[in-house]
């Protein structure tokens, strides 16, 4: 690919991330339209030069949300091109973070709109996406496994996971978790309760204790002298012909 062409893809990239960007906010009428161009600016990004990651990504970042807005039968095949998306950018680029999650969301929403039963393979995938997502960066997705594993009733695994999201920053506030429906089945659990009381308990304020200079007594100062030195008295001539 020449320098020209390469400039050409990278400005239109950017040109349908912004698209898919402000179709989320659109009307349905017109976001309908700007997904579209964004997704065929996607597929021209692509033509040729299979190695953008960040295409597919964002492509698939972008039918994930439009699913959301859509009725079932509609969300499950956008859902689907979605995973589908991810799932080609972690194989030409394996370590991108964000298609490992995501990928992961997409597999848990569609499962939620498909209503399948929790031992169905988009459980088992969704968690394989977010165990590489951990892989990739300690922590990122231990929440994300942490209700997966709340779902299936592991409930030492979920805490596990709870502890792993909090010890590397990654955990939501506390009424972010009680209010999540994946936590429904271990919500009311003594230690899925001793684990979100944890979270509110703030930590005692340390004493603040005033530092009193211990004022020491000074050292005697040894008296000083002024030391002058003496010129030595003149010489007369007459001494200095003796």
């Amino acid at each position: 690919m020449s320098i020209f062409d390469s400039i050409k893809k990278n400005t239109k990239l950017k040109e349908a991330i912004k698209l898919s960007n402000d179709a989320r906010k659109a009307e349905v009428a017109t976001a309908e339209q700007m997904y579209k161009k964004a997704y065929q600016d996607y597929a021209d990004v692509l033509t040729g030069d299979l190695m953008r990651a960040e295409a597919l990504y964002n492509w698939g970042f972008a039918l994930l949300h439009q699913a959301k807005t859509k009725p079932e039968v509609e969300a499950i095949k956008i859902y689907q091109e979605a995973i589908d998306k991810f799932a080609f950018c972690l194989l030409i680029q394996p370590a991108y973070l964000g298609a490992a999650i995501d990928g992961g969301v997409a597999c848990m929403d569609l499962a939620r709109v498909k209503a399948v039963p929790l031992h169905d393979s988009l459980y088992q995938l969704a968690k394989t996406y977010f165990e590489k997502a951990n892989a990739i960066q300690a922590g990122s997705a231990s929440y994300n496994l942490a209700c997966i594993h709340a779902l299936l009733g592991e409930h030492e695994a979920s805490l596990d996971a709870l502890k792993d999201a909090k010890s590397k920053g990654s955990l939501p506030d506390a009424a972010e978790i009680v209010a999540d429906p994946d936590m429904a089945k271990v919500k009311n659990a003594d230690w899925f309760l001793a684990f979100i009381e944890s979270l509110t308990v703030k930590a005692p304020e340390p004493e603040v204790v005033e530092d009193k200079a211990v004022e020491e007594e000074k050292p005697a100062q040894p008296e000083t002298f002024n030391y002058y030195a003496k010129e030595p008295a003149p010489v007369s001539s007459d001494e200095v012909e003796s």
